[in-house]
């Protein structure tokens, strides 16, 4: 064990963690890409098997031409899942609260009547909540 340890210097050290991050970084990239080509609507089934195919034989290139080719759509659908997902978690929190969107608007309607709001924000609060 002992005569294993000093073969390797503190280059090949640096080297061999190099390669592992490198690897980490392209298994991410991999993973992400692929998360996208199955979130993606605008492409049809061919288009993500060849896309697929094409990531798996390139490794590397594959990646990369992806992320040069879609790298654009791939940031609109990650906003649109985070747009979904904040979505689904205000209707979680209105039905676990129990409050529905008329619920609000009497509460509006009680703040603006006692004076706490004024009628420019009583309007834009009845804005965000009808939308």
């Amino acid at each position: 064990m002992f005569a294993a340890s000093t073969n390797w210097g503190v280059g090949e050290v640096l080297i061999t963690m190099l390669y592992f991050t490198c690897l980490f970084i392209w298994i991410w990239l991999a993973i992400s890409v692929f998360i996208d080509i199955f979130r993606s609507r605008d492409m049809g089934g061919l288009h993500k098997a060849i896309w697929v195919v094409a990531i798996i034989a390139f490794n590397l290139l594959g990646v990369l031409a992806y992320l040069i080719v879609r790298g654009g759509k791939m940031h609109e659908h990650e906003i649109e899942a985070a747009k979904a997902q904040e979505a689904a978690m205000q209707n979680y929190i209105r039905n676990a609260a129990g409050t529905t969107p008329a619920d609000e608007l009497h509460r509006l309607a009680d703040l603006k009547d006692r004076g706490v709001i004024d009628q420019a924000e009583f309007d834009k609060l009845k804005a965000k909540v009808v939308s």
